[in-house]
């Protein structure tokens, strides 16, 4: 384990994830320029992507960061079987969901229940998939709809803000079912799906387009909002469900027997929102 990595255990996650928000949303001309300019250069980001691609033109760092696209710069796959990837980013693993786990890396997993918080919910997809995509500073930061569905309920799970780059997921065990998390649970045409967005540290924020600021507040116990006998919240395949305000990493699981994934996905392979994740089975 890394020095970095094993300091992330001492660290006060949330004090200092506190303090990288009040960085972002500041509106001081002199640290939002520093801030954009910084990414940009060090990250690679292609503002031509960018519905604005003057960076001078962002209010915040946070509006930088949560960017949208210009018209065009994403598509979904043109199959109606194609389950489509949820993000910009890197699969940061993806496979078969066995005996009720999701593998990490080297050798560490964790369980669905531990994940979603909850062993009745997680028992649909034993068998099943999972595809976990790493979004890096340079990517597109808001998610997608892998396919078509109607809101159930959301949950939101609190815990640790540890970093979800490559060292930490390596050497964290259970890393993902640690961190602080928004479970967003679907209804769709061949069963339950889930979508985890996934905090870390200095990049918490979660927001979703049907309820807005998730997370923060950081929460001190497992929360639940019902979808299900009020408003109906039904997205389309490719529409807009979240971002995260900074960055993070996005599971999905699929129950089995509905689909198989995509080829030629596997841990570090660069994916594109709207590209093929996994094919429907029929």
């Amino acid at each position: 384990m890394s020095l970095a990595t094993a300091l992330t255990y001492a660290l006060p996650h949330r004090l200092l994830s506190s303090a990288a928000r009040r960085l972002a949303y500041s509106d001081n001309p002199r640290l939002r320029a520093w801030l954009i300019d910084t990414v940009v250069r060090r990250f690679g980001v292609d503002l031509s992507e960018a519905a604005q691609s003057d960076p001078a033109a962002y209010p915040t760092f946070n509006a930088f960061f949560t960017r949208a696209l210009r018209p065009g710069a994403r598509a979904a796959d043109a199959d109606p079987d194609a389950i489509l990837m949820p993000a910009d980013g890197r699969i940061s693993q993806c496979g078969p969901i066995e005996g009720g786990r999701i593998f990490q890396a080297k050798g560490r997993s964790f369980t669905a229940a531990e994940l979603l918080a909850d062993e009745a919910a997680a028992a649909p997809y034993d068998g099943g998939l999972f595809a976990t995509v790493y979004l890096s500073p340079k990517d597109y930061h808001r998610v997608h709809m892998p396919w078509n569905g109607r809101l159930l309920r959301t949950v939101h799970v609190p815990g640790r803000l540890f970093s979800v780059g490559p060292a930490a997921v390596a050497h964290v065990p259970r890393l993902f079912a640690r961190n602080e998390r928004l479970v967003c649970h679907f209804a769709t045409d061949f069963g339950p799906m889930a979508v985890v967005m996934v905090g870390a540290l200095l990049v918490s924020g979660v927001e979703t387009v049907w309820s807005g600021e998730e997370i923060p507040p950081y929460g001190d116990r497992v929360t639940s909002k019902d979808y299900v006998g009020g408003a109906t919240v039904e997205l389309a395949r490719f529409a807009e469900m979240a971002r995260f305000n900074y960055g993070s990493t996005v599971i999905v699981l699929l129950p089995p027997g509905v689909a198989e994934l995509a080829a030629g996905l596997g841990a570090e392979t660069p994916v594109r929102l709207g590209q093929r994740l996994a094919t429907r089975l029929r």
